[in-house]
Protein backbone atom coordinates (compact mmCIF):
# COMPACT_ATOMS: atom_id res chain seq x y z
CA UNK A 1 0.00 0.00 0.00
CA UNK A 2 2.71 2.73 0.85
CA UNK A 3 4.10 2.12 -2.91
CA UNK A 4 0.30 3.30 -3.79
CA UNK A 5 -0.55 5.96 -1.58
CA UNK A 6 -0.47 8.93 -4.10
CA UNK A 7 -2.60 7.00 -6.61
CA UNK A 8 -4.75 5.93 -3.57
CA UNK A 9 -4.96 8.96 -2.65
CA UNK A 10 -5.93 10.11 -5.89
CA UNK A 11 -8.64 7.78 -6.27
CA UNK A 12 -10.17 8.37 -2.83
CA UNK A 13 -10.13 11.99 -2.39
CA UNK A 14 -10.41 13.55 -5.76
CA UNK A 15 -11.56 10.95 -8.79
CA UNK A 16 -13.95 9.08 -6.38
CA UNK A 17 -15.79 12.15 -5.23
CA UNK A 18 -15.61 13.77 -8.53
CA UNK A 19 -17.78 10.88 -9.79
CA UNK A 20 -19.79 10.67 -6.89
CA UNK A 21 -21.37 14.34 -6.71
CA UNK A 22 -21.65 14.24 -10.50
CA UNK A 23 -23.81 10.97 -10.94
CA UNK A 24 -25.39 11.28 -8.05
CA UNK A 25 -26.48 15.10 -8.07
CA UNK A 26 -29.21 15.04 -10.20
CA UNK A 27 -30.86 11.82 -8.56
CA UNK A 28 -30.77 13.02 -4.62
CA UNK A 29 -29.85 16.88 -4.72
CA UNK A 30 -26.78 18.73 -4.47
CA UNK A 31 -26.84 18.66 -0.32
CA UNK A 32 -26.90 14.69 0.08
CA UNK A 33 -24.51 14.32 -2.70
CA UNK A 34 -22.27 16.55 -1.35
CA UNK A 35 -22.80 14.35 1.49
CA UNK A 36 -22.06 10.99 -0.26
CA UNK A 37 -18.83 12.68 -1.65
CA UNK A 38 -17.35 12.24 1.73
CA UNK A 39 -17.97 8.57 2.39
CA UNK A 40 -14.82 6.99 0.09
CA UNK A 41 -12.29 9.76 1.90
CA UNK A 42 -13.82 8.68 5.37
CA UNK A 43 -13.93 4.84 4.56
CA UNK A 44 -10.09 5.67 3.03
CA UNK A 45 -8.71 7.49 6.03
CA UNK A 46 -10.09 5.00 8.88
CA UNK A 47 -8.16 2.40 6.71
CA UNK A 48 -5.01 4.22 6.76
CA UNK A 49 -5.33 5.09 10.37
CA UNK A 50 -6.34 1.32 10.82
CA UNK A 51 -2.53 0.26 9.08
CA UNK A 52 -1.28 2.36 11.32
CA UNK A 53 -2.40 0.51 14.28
CA UNK A 54 -0.78 3.25 16.66
CA UNK A 55 -3.07 6.27 18.25
CA UNK A 56 -0.04 8.92 17.79
CA UNK A 57 -0.27 13.00 17.80
CA UNK A 58 -1.16 12.61 14.19
CA UNK A 59 -3.24 10.11 13.83
CA UNK A 60 -5.48 11.90 16.61
CA UNK A 61 -5.15 15.12 14.77
CA UNK A 62 -6.34 12.99 11.79
CA UNK A 63 -9.04 11.28 13.07
CA UNK A 64 -10.52 14.78 14.94
CA UNK A 65 -10.53 16.54 11.74
CA UNK A 66 -12.29 13.76 10.14
CA UNK A 67 -14.88 13.67 12.83
CA UNK A 68 -15.43 17.39 13.67
CA UNK A 69 -15.58 17.79 9.27
CA UNK A 70 -18.37 15.28 9.34
CA UNK A 71 -20.20 16.33 12.23
CA UNK A 72 -20.48 19.63 10.51
CA UNK A 73 -21.66 18.64 7.15
CA UNK A 74 -24.30 16.68 8.54
CA UNK A 75 -25.65 19.43 10.32
CA UNK A 76 -25.20 22.30 8.07
CA UNK A 77 -28.56 21.82 6.05
CA UNK A 78 -28.02 22.62 2.79
CA UNK A 79 -25.33 22.71 0.27
CA UNK A 80 -24.58 26.12 0.06
CA UNK A 81 -24.12 26.74 4.09
CA UNK A 82 -22.13 23.26 3.51
CA UNK A 83 -19.69 24.99 1.58
CA UNK A 84 -19.88 28.45 3.57
CA UNK A 85 -19.19 26.14 6.76
CA UNK A 86 -15.99 24.49 4.84
CA UNK A 87 -14.78 27.69 4.65
CA UNK A 88 -14.95 28.73 8.27
CA UNK A 89 -13.48 25.57 9.37
CA UNK A 90 -10.54 26.30 7.44
CA UNK A 91 -10.05 29.21 9.03
CA UNK A 92 -10.71 28.16 12.54
CA UNK A 93 -8.03 25.55 11.38
CA UNK A 94 -5.62 28.49 10.77
CA UNK A 95 -6.50 29.80 13.94
CA UNK A 96 -5.16 26.29 15.87
CA UNK A 97 -2.15 26.15 14.01
CA UNK A 98 -1.72 29.63 15.21
CA UNK A 99 -2.52 28.81 18.78
CA UNK A 100 -0.16 25.78 19.29
CA UNK A 101 2.51 28.47 17.75
CA UNK A 102 1.73 30.72 19.99
CA UNK A 103 1.79 28.65 23.32
CA UNK A 104 4.83 27.59 21.61
CA UNK A 105 3.39 24.02 20.65
CA UNK A 106 3.57 24.03 17.12
CA UNK A 107 2.13 21.47 15.96
CA UNK A 108 4.52 20.62 13.10
CA UNK A 109 7.05 19.54 16.00
CA UNK A 110 4.47 16.88 17.39
CA UNK A 111 4.10 15.48 13.48
CA UNK A 112 7.80 15.45 13.22
CA UNK A 113 7.93 12.79 16.55
CA UNK A 114 5.57 10.57 15.59
CA UNK A 115 7.94 10.20 12.64
CA UNK A 116 10.99 10.07 14.26
CA UNK A 117 9.00 7.83 16.73
CA UNK A 118 8.33 5.37 14.42
CA UNK A 119 11.85 5.29 12.63
CA UNK A 120 13.20 4.08 15.96
CA UNK A 121 14.35 7.12 17.84
CA UNK A 122 13.15 8.08 21.50
CA UNK A 123 10.49 10.17 22.10
CA UNK A 124 11.80 12.19 24.92
CA UNK A 125 15.22 12.90 23.56
CA UNK A 126 13.59 13.91 20.17
CA UNK A 127 11.51 16.17 22.11
CA UNK A 128 13.97 17.76 24.12
CA UNK A 129 15.99 18.34 21.17
CA UNK A 130 12.92 19.75 18.87
CA UNK A 131 12.59 22.06 21.32
CA UNK A 132 16.15 23.46 20.68
CA UNK A 133 16.51 26.36 18.67
CA UNK A 134 17.06 26.46 15.68
CA UNK A 135 14.45 23.75 15.27
CA UNK A 136 11.74 25.02 16.99
CA UNK A 137 12.14 27.80 15.25
CA UNK A 138 11.65 25.39 11.71
CA UNK A 139 8.87 23.87 13.67
CA UNK A 140 7.17 27.31 14.19
CA UNK A 141 7.80 28.14 10.60
CA UNK A 142 6.22 24.82 9.01
CA UNK A 143 3.62 24.93 11.47
CA UNK A 144 2.64 28.92 10.11
CA UNK A 145 3.00 27.17 6.36
CA UNK A 146 0.03 25.15 7.47
CA UNK A 147 -1.96 28.05 8.93
CA UNK A 148 -1.49 30.05 5.64
CA UNK A 149 -2.80 26.99 3.71
CA UNK A 150 -5.93 27.04 6.02
CA UNK A 151 -6.14 30.14 5.41
CA UNK A 152 -5.53 30.28 1.93
CA UNK A 153 -7.99 27.40 1.01
CA UNK A 154 -10.87 30.02 3.10
CA UNK A 155 -10.77 33.02 0.73
CA UNK A 156 -10.15 30.82 -2.52
CA UNK A 157 -12.72 28.85 -1.68
CA UNK A 158 -14.92 31.63 -0.60
CA UNK A 159 -13.99 33.61 -4.23
CA UNK A 160 -15.29 30.12 -5.61
CA UNK A 161 -18.50 30.18 -3.73
CA UNK A 162 -19.12 33.77 -4.71
CA UNK A 163 -18.70 33.05 -8.50
CA UNK A 164 -19.86 29.78 -8.92
CA UNK A 165 -22.48 29.39 -6.05
CA UNK A 166 -23.15 25.28 -5.30
CA UNK A 167 -21.32 24.63 -8.73
CA UNK A 168 -17.97 25.16 -6.45
CA UNK A 169 -17.65 22.37 -5.04
CA UNK A 170 -15.83 19.92 -7.37
CA UNK A 171 -13.84 23.19 -7.80
CA UNK A 172 -12.82 23.24 -4.09
CA UNK A 173 -12.16 19.19 -4.57
CA UNK A 174 -9.67 19.59 -6.71
CA UNK A 175 -7.89 22.85 -5.16
CA UNK A 176 -8.17 20.80 -1.64
CA UNK A 177 -6.10 18.34 -2.96
CA UNK A 178 -3.97 21.09 -4.84
CA UNK A 179 -2.95 22.63 -1.92
CA UNK A 180 -2.72 19.59 0.48
CA UNK A 181 0.00 18.19 -2.49
CA UNK A 182 1.79 21.61 -2.49
CA UNK A 183 1.85 21.87 1.55
CA UNK A 184 2.69 18.31 2.14
CA UNK A 185 5.91 18.65 -0.37
CA UNK A 186 6.81 22.14 1.72
CA UNK A 187 6.13 20.04 4.91
CA UNK A 188 8.56 17.31 3.74
CA UNK A 189 11.40 19.28 2.48
CA UNK A 190 11.24 21.32 5.75
CA UNK A 191 11.29 18.05 7.67
CA UNK A 192 14.74 17.05 5.60
CA UNK A 193 15.43 20.13 6.47
CA UNK A 194 15.60 19.39 10.08
CA UNK A 195 17.43 16.55 9.98
CA UNK A 196 20.22 18.26 7.97
CA UNK A 197 20.37 20.60 11.17
CA UNK A 198 20.54 17.92 12.94
CA UNK A 199 22.97 15.65 11.15
CA UNK A 200 25.23 19.52 11.33
CA UNK A 201 24.34 20.17 15.20
CA UNK A 202 26.82 17.34 16.98
CA UNK A 203 27.29 20.05 19.78
CA UNK A 204 23.12 20.29 20.01
CA UNK A 205 23.00 16.90 20.19
CA UNK A 206 25.52 16.51 23.35
CA UNK A 207 24.29 19.05 25.14
CA UNK A 208 20.57 17.51 24.70
CA UNK A 209 22.22 13.97 26.09
CA UNK A 210 23.80 16.34 29.22
CA UNK A 211 20.33 18.08 30.10
CA UNK A 212 18.68 14.39 30.16
CA UNK A 213 21.47 12.94 32.14
CA UNK A 214 21.30 15.61 34.66
CA UNK A 215 17.51 15.83 35.12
Amino acid sequence: MKNNVILLDLIFYLALPLFVWHVLRDHVGDYYAMLLTSVPGIIYTLYRFKQTKKLNVTGTFILATLIIGTVIDLLSGSALRLLWNNVFYSLAMGVFFIGTMLFKRPLALYFALDVAELQGHDRKFSKHLFYHNPLLLIFQGITLILALRSGLFAGLNSWLILEYGVEAFDKGILLKQVLGWVITGVTVIGFFYVSKVIQDSPELIKKVQADLAES
